[in-house]
C-alpha cells in the first residue's frame, strides 16, 4: 500500500467482565467472530497496510493466546510430521499471515491500559507506533490515519467514531405526535474508537499505573498535544452479547465492513 510498515501494539490484558458467558475461559481478544477470534481481525485490518510488527500486551488469560500463535502453523496449514526421535514437522501450503511478527508481552493481570503500553517501552525503537484495543473493528484508512497523525504534528492521535444507539430514537412535534423513528441510530458527535498513533514522547506521560484514557490523554489534550482522526465509517466494539451477535451476523453475510477486500 506505498506505506512505511509500523509497529502495532494491542491491548489484549482486560477482563471483559460485561462477557463473563464468553470470557471466563477465554480473554476477550480470542472471543470469535466467525471462525478466527477478533484479535486476528483486528491484526488483518492493519496487515493490510503493511503494518505486520505486533506487541500484544497480555494479561488475563495471557497464556491462551500465546497457545493460539504457538499451534497457528498447525492450526491453520495441512503438514507431515514423524514421529520418534526425529520428530520432525514439514508443513504443506501457506497462509497469509505468514510474514507477521508477534511479540507476546506478559505486562501483568492487573496492569490499566497506560500501563501496559508502558511496559512494553522496550519493544518499541521506533520514532512512531500504532495502538489499539483488543475488541474493535472498523473499516478505518490506517494510510489515511497515519498522514493525518503526520500532517497535525502532534504527539498522539485518536480516532473519533460515531457509536450507534443501542435504543430507537424518536423524534416528537411536541404535541404528542411521533415525526419520525430511527432503529439504533448512528449518534452525533463523537467517542474514542481507539485505533490510536503514537510518537515515542507518550511515554513520558505514560507510568505503570496509568489508566490511558483518564490523566495521560487528559494531559495530553491539556498540552495541545492530542489530535483526533475523524472516521465517519463504520466502528463497532465487541462488547457485550449482542454486539457478538451483530458483529458475527456480518461476518457470515460476507459483507462484513471491516472484511479487507484485495
Amino acid at each position: 500500500m506505498g506505506l512505511n510498515p509500523k509497529k502495532v501494539v494491542i491491548l489484549c490484558g482486560g477482563r471483559g467482565t460485561r462477557m463473563e458467558h464468553e470470557t471466563e475461559f477465554r480473554p476477550k481478544p480470542l472471543v470469535p467472530i466467525g471462525d478466527q477470534p477478533i484479535l486476528w481481525h483486528i491484526m488483518k485490518i492493519y496487515a493490510h497496510y503493511g503494518c505486520k510488527d505486533f506487541v500484544l500486551c497480555l494479561g488475563y488469560k495471557g497464556e491462551t493466546i500465546k497457545r493460539y500463535f504457538l499451534d497457528y502453523e498447525c492450526m491453520t496449514r495441512d503438514f507431515t510430521i514423524t514421529l520418534g526421535p526425529k520428530h520432525e514437522l514439514a508443513f504443506h501450503d501457506t497462509h497469509d499471515e505468514e510474514d507477521f511478527t508477534v511479540t507476546l508481552a506478559d505486562t501483568g493481570l492487573e496492569t490499566n491500559t497506560g500501563g501496559r503500553i508502558k511496559r512494553i517501552e522496550k519493544y518499541i525503537q521506533e520514532d512512531t507506533f500504532l495502538a489499539s484495543y483488543g475488541d474493535g473493528v472498523a473499516n478505518i484508512d490506517i494510510a489515511t490515519l497515519l498522514r493525518f497523525h503526520k500532517k497535525m504534528g502532534r504527539i498522539a492521535t485518536v480516532t473519533g467514531v460515531h457509536p450507534f444507539s443501542r435504543f430507537g430514537v424518536v423524534q416528537s412535534d411536541g404535541r404528542g405526535l411521533v415525526t419520525a423513528f430511527k432503529e439504533k441510530p448512528q449518534l452525533d458527535g463523537l467517542v474514542s474508537g481507539g485505533f490510536f498513533v503514537f510518537n515515542r514522547e507518550v511515554f513520558d506521560y505514560l507510568d505503570e499505573n496509568s489508566v490511558l484514557e483518564k490523566e495521560p490523554l487528559e494531559q495530553l489534550a491539556a498540552d495541545g498535544q492530542l489530535a483526533v482522526y475523524r472516521h465517519d465509517g463504520f466502528w463497532q466494539c465487541l462488547d457485550t452479547r449482542t454486539d457478538l451477535r451483530i458483529l458475527n451476523e456480518l461476518w457470515a453475510s460476507g459483507n462484513a465492513p471491516w472484511k479487507i477486500r484485495e
